[in-house]
């Protein structure tokens, strides 16, 4: 039976699986001519081609592997046409489809590209050979989704204009649908060089495993080609990087390319951050007290009053309302809002790490499962994305905003609406508003709208199970406020023109609890204590505790650091009585950092300068953060100078600086699909870009 157009039903002993998801590479590597100079050479160097081809698509990712099918043995035209055939190639059904083609190239007279075969005639090419476009037709013209097509071969850049007429051929359903994409190594004039290939291919394949910090599964076939134009020296940039000889449009990540550097992150939080899996990782490391994301301890203890407060907020005898969370910077506002976030996240119930915080506090401090609807963190982001980014954890995507329109107001009634039309109460937290950089436009243009369904009801309204007639807002933000004078609880005073008061004019009925209040220095005590555990004595432990305390309260994050210090030093009981450590600590996150970076080099091999030059490169960075990739090094390298550092030497620096201590003073986060990192906290900003912080000066012997 004959089939046309897209109707063509493929063999399912081809299909290796559901024809949907199903992903295959292909290779046709022609690797033995014969009597040739260098014959065996050219044959290893080929080996060495489909070995890396093949390790870079044996990487696992969210989708089901690609099925490789074994290169045949190409002596003649014939036997490319019957592995094309037999393969079926021309009726292939499925997401991906890889076609790698190497070997030796005959440029054509007529602009026409040959591959050629152990048995070519180079004067008959016609009949001896085979058009390198009808292998790449038959592969762009198959019935898969996404194609791409690799062409190592001499003078393959020749191929413009033969594929630019093939282009028009396709069908014009398939070339507006489908991703098609054909890459060529080698100019128009230039020749293989056989161990090229490989060895640029396996340097994109490291960085990308190292350094690259590309977040998605897949790459686009633009990072492709960047990533293994980095490996090329500069006068090899004209004659060896990949061209895109057929370019099918697509700039988006393609199931084509998987990504060696993507890791898959377990799902620990459910659908408030089901738009971002790398933000559960903040509310983690807020919530849990951990020093590295790689602990999975669970340290905060204590705050029993504002826990159990948060808790009956968020619990069902309280639909309505607005809860602020305020203190001084370091206080533990983060640390109160995202225990909220995990313990009340359905998912995260599931895990161990839920049973040994909820061990560790009473019953009425944990919130009710599921409490929380929506969480967004606002830092340095402005109104507009603050918007997108409520609307997607709310599980909506941002409206289309017409060309004249606002994104705030469009996004804002979209939140509205959904409020409306949802059925239950919408609980939202926000946290790291006083860091946003448009607050007062956060306020005004996207909560302000909420507040009709925050406050109190009115006369003859009824809140009950329905809230389809009655819609209902809870809001949980967290914001930065001075320490009030005089022991005023709300801080009122310290802040009448601050965000607080903003926020409090907004929701009068607004309840606020301080974070920064006398209680906070037990807290501490008790993290400080979860954090040192078994490294001293219960005894000792009572002793230096109290000074440590002392020394950085009302901090946690200064808590967090000298907690770390301590357990992970040869002789914690040494350094708890040294008067320098002592200094130190009193200085703050200043005092922590000096000493953090006084011991990086003979604990990690990692010369403090260039440590502190990256630290600073992080905190000059804007946006979410600086990627690794060539930013951070190129940022760093402005701070290090006058001494420099080559391009290679500024990797495994930065591989150190992210797998010790001093780590634990950078946060990470996701911008444009790449991971960047930044300091852990603003007020680590702002010493680590004084000019005056004396970071390195270490002083003298005691020091």
């Amino acid at each position: 039976m004959q089939h046309t157009g897209d109707d063509v039903l493929q063999d399912p002993a081809l299909a290796g699986g559901d024809l949907a998801v199903q992903r295959v590479l292909l290779t046709l590597a022609v690797r033995d001519y014969g009597d040739e100079e260098d014959a065996e050479a050219f044959a290893e160097g080929i080996d060495q081609q489909l070995d890396a081809v093949r390790e870079w698509w044996e990487t696992p990712g969210p989708s089901p592997a690609f099925r490789q099918v074994p290169p045949p043995e190409l002596k003649t035209r014939y036997d490319v046409e019957d592995f094309l055939r037999e393969q079926g190639v021309r009726e292939l059904r499925g997401r991906a489809l890889v076609l790698f083609v190497t070997g030796h190239g005959i440029p054509g007279k007529s602009d026409t590209h040959f591959l050629q075969l152990p048995a070519s005639v180079e004067q008959r090419p016609l009949a001896t050979a085979v058009r390198t476009s009808d292998i790449i037709a038959a592969a762009l013209d198959s019935h898969v989704d996404n194609v791409l097509v690799i062409v190592n071969t001499c003078f393959a850049g020749s191929m413009h204009a033969e594929l630019a007429a093939l282009q028009k051929d396709i069908r014009r359903s398939r070339r507006h649908r489908c991703n098609l994409d054909v890459l060529v190594t080698c100019g128009h004039d230039s020749r293989i060089q056989v161990l090229r290939f490989p060895t640029l291919l396996r340097r994109a394949l490291r960085r990308l495993r190292r350094n690259a910090g590309i977040t998605t599964p897949y790459l686009s076939v633009p990072d492709f080609m960047a990533e293994y134009a980095r490996g090329l020296r500069e006068e090899e940039e004209r004659t060896f990087k990949l061209q895109r000889v057929f370019d099918g449009g697509n700039y988006q990540p393609s199931p084509c390319l998987p990504n060696p550097g993507y890791v898959h992150l377990p799902e620990v939080l459910g659908a408030t951050q089901r738009h971002e899996p790398l933000a559960a990782e903040y509310w983690l490391d807020r919530a849990t007290g951990r020093t590295q994301e790689t602990d999975q301890g669970w340290y905060f203890r204590g705050r029993e009053q504002l826990n159990r407060a948060v808790a009956s907020f968020l619990g069902p005898h309280s639909p309505r309302g607005v809860l602020l969370i305020t203190g001084c910077a370091g206080s533990g506002k983060s640390a109160l809002l995202a225990r909220a976030v995990t313990l009340s996240d359905p998912v995260f119930r599931k895990e161990p790490l839920y049973k040994t915080a909820q061990d560790s506090a009473p019953r009425d401090t944990v919130p009710p499962e599921g409490s929380v609807t929506a969480a967004v963190l606002a830092r340095h982001m402005d109104a507009a994305q603050v918007a997108a980014d409520l609307l997607r954890a709310l599980g909506e995507g941002p409206a289309t905003v017409p060309a004249t329109g606002d994104p705030v107001d469009v996004w804002s009634r979209q939140i509205r609406d959904h409020v409306r039309s949802c059925g239950q109460t919408v609980t939202i937290v926000l946290d790291g508003l006083d860091e946003a950089t448009e607050q007062a436009r956060i306020v005004g243009d996207v909560l302000a709208p909420l507040a009709p369904f925050c406050g109190p009801l009115l006369p003859g309204q009824r809140q009950d199970e329905d809230t389809s007639a009655v819609p209902a807002v809870r809001l949980l933000i967290g914001v930065r406020s001075s320490r009030p004078e005089g022991g005023s609880p709300d801080g009122a005073g310290a802040d009448e023109l601050g965000l607080l008061r903003t926020l409090r004019d907004t929701f009068p009925a607004a309840r606020v609890e301080r974070t920064d209040g006398d209680s906070s220095k037990h807290d501490i005590a008790e993290y400080v204590t979860a954090l040192i555990g078994d490294a001293m004595d219960a005894d000792i432990r009572g002793q230096v505790v109290p000074a440590v305390v002392e020394a950085v309260w009302p901090s946690f994050i200064d808590a967090r650091l000298a907690g770390d210090q301590l357990r992970s030093t040869k002789d914690p009981m040494e350094l708890a009585l040294s008067e320098g450590w002592h200094t130190k600590l009193e200085r703050g996150i200043r005092g922590l950092l000096q000493h953090d970076l006084q011991q990086v080099e003979q604990v990690q091999g990692l010369p403090p300068e260039v440590a502190l030059a990256l630290l600073q490169a992080a905190a000059y960075a804007k946006g979410q953060g600086v990627p690794w990739g060539e930013v951070w090094p190129a940022i760093a390298g402005v701070f290090l100078m006058p001494k420099r550092l080559s391009v290679e030497e500024w990797d495994p620096m930065i591989e150190k600086l992210l797998s010790g201590r001093l780590s634990g003073y950078l946060a990470h986060a996701v911008e444009d699909d790449r991971r960047v990192y930044r300091p852990a906290h603003e007020e680590l900003v702002d010493v680590l870009l004084d000019p005056d912080a004396g970071l390195l000066d270490f002083g003298g012997r005691d020091a």
